[in-house]
C-alpha cells in the first residue's frame, strides 16, 4: 500500500475566493530571473568601438582651405558636395567619421559651420575632406 492512496483519486481543489491563475501567468513563475538587468547592455556599450579624431596634415589643411575658398565663391550656385567629417560620440570618448552628400546652402562664419540643404550643420573643425560634385 502506498502512503498517498487515500488522496490520489480526490478531485482537484478549486478556490471559491481566488480566481484560477492563467496558464501564461503560471508559466511566468518559472521564467529565468535576470538579476543584473541592463548589465548586458552596459557590456555591449563598453565593447563598442569609436575612432579618434585625427588632426589634418599641413598639405591636407591647405587643400581644404582652397576648396572652402572655391565654395565661398560659388555658394549662390549651391553646388553638390560630399563632406567627410568627424562626429563625436555622445556616450563615450571618440566618435566616427561620416560622409554625407548634399547641396551646399550656406557657410556660417559666425558659428564656423557648413549648412547643407537638408538642414545638416557640420562644424568646420570636424571636416576632414570636401569633394565638390558639381552645380545644380
Amino acid at each position: 500500500m502506498n502512503e498517498y492512496d487515500d488522496i490520489i483519486n480526490l478531485p482537484h481543489h478549486v478556490s471559491s475566493r481566488h480566481p484560477q491563475m492563467s496558464m501564461m501567468n503560471r508559466a511566468a513563475q518559472f521564467a529565468p530571473f535576470a538579476a543584473l538587468t541592463g548589465h548586458a547592455a552596459a557590456i555591449e556599450e563598453t565593447a563598442r568601438l569609436t575612432d579618434e579624431q585625427h588632426e589634418l596634415a599641413d598639405e591636407d589643411s591647405e587643400a581644404l582651405n582652397q576648396k572652402m575658398a572655391y565654395l565661398r565663391e560659388t555658394i549662390n550656385e549651391h553646388p553638390t558636395i560630399s563632406i567627410t567629417y568627424f562626429e563625436p560620440d555622445r556616450k563615450k570618448a571618440g566618435g566616427a567619421y561620416k560622409t554625407i552628400e548634399d547641396q551646399l546652402k550656406n557657410i556660417d562664419d559666425y558659428s564656423q559651420s557648413i549648412v547643407l540643404k537638408n538642414g545638416e550643420i557640420i562644424p568646420l573643425k570636424s571636416v576632414l575632406d570636401i569633394d565638390i560634385k558639381g552645380n545644380n
